[in-house]
């Protein structure tokens, strides 16, 4: 063989490979939007057939953006390779001027999974008026007002002054219990948010052991893991998860819904998810008693 033909024999490998591998798109509908606007993110994916992805939930992370809804498209598949797209609707809070976005998509093999994330997106804060309004017109009034004068600014600022010291007074003193009311509560609100969505999820996966629902499953589990004991549960295996909360059971749990995400099992969900249920309700138990111990040694 020839130069020439080795040349395009590499060539030719070199493009085999470009089209089977995973390429990733996101982009914001537009480039600018004002403080809480709703805005779209489209999220592409572009893979060979064979090959299973799996698009972030609205358990991810997007901050300082705030997820409003995720809307879906159905795959289409053309000579081997498919096409995937999702519109993420987002609004914006930050007063940055400047927002970038990059989202990851899972590529799930048999025992393991690749991230691939999108390129970064901008998204820039929009603080001008569409128009400029008309010029006020005001009305000329040459009568005379009368001024009251009899008013006591000093009795009005040392009662001022009092309530201010006051009030000082009563957040210094009790600013600590406050916090830690505040803090407890803001526990129990996200207990009962996550034991509702994960009940409702695990009876859906006890009735349809699909590879989807299961992945929802355990990345709200992680995620309320993660937040509840500060631990990076999101990124661990199955393995260092067990090891860090000192119970192989967890292991077993994780193990057992992995084989349906994985391998495309269908396994008997329903104790495992309740297992797991309990693991998280005994960590929130901890922080609340964690929270208790804090104010009594303040």
């Amino acid at each position: 063989m020839g130069k020439i033909g080795i040349l395009l024999l590499f060539l030719g490998l070199s493009f085999s490979s470009l089209a089977q591998s995973v390429q990733i798109e996101g982009y914001f509908s537009q480039d600018s939007a004002r403080l809480g606007e709703r805005v779209g993110f489209v999220l592409k994916a572009r893979y060979p057939e064979a090959t299973q992805l799996v698009f972030p939930d609205s358990t991810y992370d997007f901050s300082p953006l705030v997820l409003l809804e995720k809307k879906t498209f159905i795959s289409q598949t053309s000579e081997g390779v498919t096409l995937d797209s999702t519109i993420y609707f987002v609004s914006n809070f930050s007063l940055e001027p400047n927002i970038y976005l990059s989202l990851p998509v899972y590529e799930l093999s048999r025992y393991d999974s690749v991230t691939h994330f999108s390129n970064e997106a901008e998204l820039k804060l929009k603080l001008t008026l569409d128009s400029i309004p008309e010029q006020p017109v005001f009305q000329d009034n040459n009568i005379y007002q009368p001024i009251e004068r009899n008013f006591n600014w000093l009795l009005a600022s040392l009662i001022a002054g009092g309530v201010i010291i006051l009030l000082g007074g009563l957040v210094l003193l009790f600013a600590k219990r406050i916090k830690g009311i505040f803090k407890k509560n803001r526990e129990k609100l996200r207990w009962i948010q996550f034991e509702r969505k994960f009940k409702k999820m695990s009876g859906l996966l006890a009735q349809n052991p699909a590879l989807g629902l299961a992945d929802e499953v355990i990345g709200l589990w992680k995620g309320y893991m993660e937040s509840i004991t500060d631990l990076p549960v999101q990124e661990w295996t199955s393995s260092e998860i067990a090891e860090a909360l000192h119970d192989q059971e967890v292991f077993k749990a994780l193990r057992a819904i992995d084989m349906i995400i994985y391998a495309g099992k269908e396994a008997k969900t329903e104790e495992t998810t309740n297992y797991l249920l309990e693991v998280a309700r005994t960590k929130y138990q901890e922080k609340l008693t964690q929270i208790r111990n804090e104010r009594a040694t303040r």
